[in-house]
């Protein structure tokens, strides 16, 4: 999980380079003589989760050795059963998600102390329905949805009041049809995406009238840009991790053709380093892991390059939520 730099990009690229984001994938682990290595210790366990993602997508689920993989995860569970971002790191509903995503890729859920994890998840729910992130506190629909799924994942939803955590997300929705992170505030392409997540997830999506989801679906349309990237708020820049956000939330409403896909992939792809792999936030930045993910999945989800399918609820290769949860 460090930064390379400089950056390659070409003006108008056709051609997603597979191998070499394999490679730049892959490589990311062994930068530890490197200062942005330490820095990004605080993210190791997401940084696993997104790049084990990405891989799935690229048709290459092996690259990163599964025993390994799996004995870093255990090694970062606490013995309240959530997991840290690292060993000795706080755990968090974040990395914990992110720890039983990684699992349940490579098919190793019953590598960890799962109860003890349902025990953790559940403890961070509120009265309200909320849930807060961790033991220190901080509460938004962020943590509704990574707790949630890691509850479903582990089929345990009935260890928390699914009934209020929708309730919190439903009083989350603004005037302009958006979410925003608590009740009142702001919308965005992020929360807007962890609040249809919760409704998916538990099947309840249909609470929302239609009037209402075309009126989101609508607002999640015109974070398209002129130059064919997705921003997250209106009068921001575009940003390649909204080919996640913004996509994910219209397959979610069953709108993904409300925007220029066409403009949207060939932007994508201007963002990445034809020479090292990876992707940037934007075409002539650093590239990172996070960028690279979510950029996948949004060529993914408009079925773009041979990917294979990411599902849109829980940002997991289809082939991984179907053997969890059957066949949609």
């Amino acid at each position: 999980m460090s930064i390379s730099s400089p950056v390659a990009f070409t003006n108008n690229p056709d051609e997603l380079f597979v191998k070499k984001h394999v490679k730049y994938i892959q490589s990311l682990d062994t930068r530890k003589d490197e200062f942005e290595y330490w820095l990004t210790e605080h993210l190791r366990l997401n940084g696993v989760y997104w790049g084990l993602t990405a891989l799935h997508l690229l048709n290459d689920p092996t690259a990163l050795p599964r025993d390994e993989t799996i004995n870093f995860v255990k090694s970062c569970q606490h013995p309240s059963g959530g997991f840290g971002a690292h060993p000795d790191h706080d755990a968090h509903l974040l990395y914990t998600l992110s720890a039983i995503q990684i699992l349940a890729m490579v098919d190793a859920l019953d590598a960890v102390d799962t109860a003890a994890t349902v025990t953790y998840v559940a403890g961070l729910q509120k009265p309200s329905g909320v849930f807060a992130g961790d033991e220190w506190g901080e509460e938004d629909t962020r943590f509704v949805y990574t707790g949630l799924q890691t509850l479903k994942i582990l089929d345990r939803l009935d260890a928390v009041d699914v009934e209020k955590a929708v309730g919190f997300v439903l009083a989350c929705q603004n005037y302009d049809g958006g979410f925003g992170v608590v009740p009142g505030a702001e919308s965005h392409s992020g929360q807007i995406f962890t609040c249809l997540g919760v409704l998916s997830l538990t099947n309840s999506l249909d609470r929302l009238s239609t009037a209402s989801r075309d009126q989101l679906a609508g607002w999640l349309a015109q974070r398209q840009l002129p130059n064919g990237g997705l921003n997250g708020r209106p009068e921001k820049l575009e940003d390649v991790c909204y080919s996640w956000w913004v996509l994910s939330s219209l397959a979610m409403l069953g709108k993904l053709h409300w925007i220029d896909q066409n403009k949207l992939v060939g932007w994508i792809l201007s963002c990445q380093d034809e020479v090292r792999g990876g992707f940037a936030d934007r075409k002539g930045n650093a590239v990172d892991v996070f960028h690279t993910v979510f950029a996948l999945c949004g060529l993914s989800l408009v079925g773009w390059g041979g990917l294979k399918e990411v599902d849109p609820v829980y940002c997991m290769p289809v082939e991984t939520t179907k053997r969890l949860f059957g066949s949609k």
